[in-house]
């Protein structure tokens, strides 16, 4: 009797792992409830060096972020190079690092110092140009590049330090290909693709599925905000949520309420699959030194802001250099500025308490994992939602005021604006309602609130003042 049941258990094994089979894992496991921190190379330390990056990631470590996004740390290009040190995105060859960051061997000493703590490494990958001294311009057909009329290689926007690779001839494609695989044969965990929605949608799908089956654990993001990349199996784990981040500044500056942002999750949802992981960020590197810091765009509600990019629905958010200590600065993007005090403070604590919930609750798990929403009955001006996953719910409250009509003045991108969305930023900020605001709690239970550890028992009254949030999760017993 015992052989037939265990004859029967292994059938039963078989059928199960079949079904799994069959069943598309959509994402590498490790991204579904992960927290990105893109690192400034250059301004990460004194000495702006991978060395530099790897001294700090005990400190990284405990903040609780995952996934560390280096941007590029290839070589850059001397031709045409803006400022004294260059962009990152000016590429003189894929397959070597900046000495300005150190040698190769830094640079695989950083990535096994972190995959030794637990981190993944992500890169920065710039397939929509290189820099008009790249290798590839002498040693690949003219073709390779896209030219004018006279034969000259040219640009776009105002990226006089590159030039723009032509995709129509599909050696191209499988060039990028082969120098993505060179950083994934040395075990980086996958890339960010730069302007990922400048390069046609037909190269990533032409070489992402391959490299996928190749590489199954890796994790790809697209600087991109479209459906057509936007398929975990054939193209990106996640895109950039812009529409959300622009409409974030809007609403901690008055110019947009509540519904305008009821009204992008609805959109949002039908637009995208909801496998698709969406990247929300209240800074990165092009905000903060183009249109400045969330503190100059958001202003006193810059941290409810970071809140909802915590919270929201398909969220992977994003900590950008500095956030976690609150820097309230621009960085220089073609010279050298670095940060020279890292010390923790309430920013450290705040960023560190949001990864934690992103960490802990299952409801806050990005793409077809994560728990349903459900928009709350509030006072104007409040944001207010839970979402529930089983036994696990979080509840978010941010009151961003009431907003008195005002026109918005307009400010002129910087003439060094690097970036191809050339938004235009409003003025901070409108007269927002100043008085505080109570809503009573009348859920049964008992709930925790994760900012203070205030166990919470309902009916209560929660009283926010404008710019001021809470998140409560519901204690299980």
């Amino acid at each position: 009797m015992k052989r037939v049941l265990t004859a029967a258990a292994m059938l039963l094994a078989l059928v199960s792992c079949k079904k799994q089979a069959e069943t598309p894992a959509f994402h590498p496991e490790w991204t579904y409830n992960s927290v990105i921190y893109e690192v400034n190379i250059r301004q990460f330390s004194p000495e702006g060096t991978f060395k530099g990056v790897e001294a700090q990631l005990p400190r990284l470590k405990e903040l609780g972020v995952d996934i560390l996004w280096l941007m590029p740390m290839y070589e850059i290009g001397v031709e045409g190079r803006k400022g004294t040190l260059g962009s990152y995105y000016a590429i003189s060859d894929y397959k070597k690092v900046n000495p300005e960051f150190g040698t190769m061997e830094d640079f695989e000493q950083l990535l096994k110092a972190a995959h030794s703590m637990g981190f993944k490494v992500i890169l920065d990958w710039v397939a929509n140009q290189t820099a008009p001294d790249h290798v590839w311009m002498s040693e690949k057909p003219a073709d390779f590049y896209e030219r004018d009329a006279e034969g000259n290689a040219i640009w776009e926007y105002d990226w006089t330090d590159t030039r723009s690779l032509n995709y129509e001839n599909q050696e191209v494609w499988w060039a990028q290909d082969d120098a993505m695989r060179f950083w994934l044969e040395k075990g980086v965990d996958g890339f960010r693709c730069d302007a990922a929605g400048e390069v046609p949608a037909d190269f990533w799908k032409g070489i992402l599925p391959r490299m996928n089956a190749d590489y199954p654990e890796i994790y790809l993001l697209a600087e991109a905000e479209r459906e057509n990349l936007a398929d975990p199996l054939e193209t990106f784990d996640a895109n950039y949520a812009w529409e959300l981040h622009h409409l974030l500044n809007s609403l901690a500056q008055g110019s947009k309420g509540v519904q305008d942002l009821k009204d992008y999750v609805t959109r949002d949802a039908a637009r995208f699959p909801k496998e698709a992981y969406r990247l929300t960020f209240t800074s990165n590197h092009d905000e903060n030194s183009w249109s400045g810091t969330e503190f100059e765009r958001e202003g006193a509600a810059a941290n409810a802001c970071a809140v909802l990019c915590f919270t929201l629905p398909n969220s992977q958010p994003l900590i950008y250099t500095g956030q976690e200590i609150g820097l309230s600065r621009r960085l220089e993007f073609f010279e050298k500025d670095p940060i020279t005090d890292w010390s923790a403070n309430e920013y450290t604590t705040f960023w560190k308490t949001l990864a934690d919930l992103k960490h802990d609750h299952p409801a806050l798990a990005a793409g077809e994992r994560g728990g349903q929403m459900v928009w709350w009955e509030a006072p104007d001006g409040w944001v207010a939602f839970h979402r529930e996953l089983k036994d696990d719910m979080v509840i978010v409250l941010a009151n961003f005021g009431v907003p008195v009509k005002q026109e918005a003045a307009e400010v002129k991108a910087d003439a060094n604006d690097n970036r191809p969305q050339g938004d235009l930023v409003a003025e901070p900020f409108l007269n927002l309602q100043s008085d505080p605001v109570t809503m009573t709690l009348n859920l049964k239970g008992e709930y925790k609130n994760v900012f203070t550890g205030e166990v919470i028992v309902p009916p209560y009254n929660i009283t926010l003042a404008p710019g001021d949030y809470m998140v409560l999760t519901k204690i299980n017993k």
